[in-house]
């Protein structure tokens, strides 16, 4: 577990917390230019190249 948490840039794994999160955010009015996009809550895993 240690070594997977250390392979993810924000060292940490995530939650169900950063998934409502996004979701808050993206129901308010501050994403009310966001349209048409995918947004990975990934922690940064989908850029790191392996």
């Amino acid at each position: 577990m240690k070594r997977l948490v250390a392979s993810h840039p924000p060292k940490r794994l995530g939650e169900a917390e950063d998934i409502a999160q996004m979701a808050l955010f993206l129901l308010s009015d501050k994403s009310s230019c966001i349209t048409g996009q995918i947004l990975k809550v990934d922690g940064g895993m989908s850029a790191i190249k392996t």
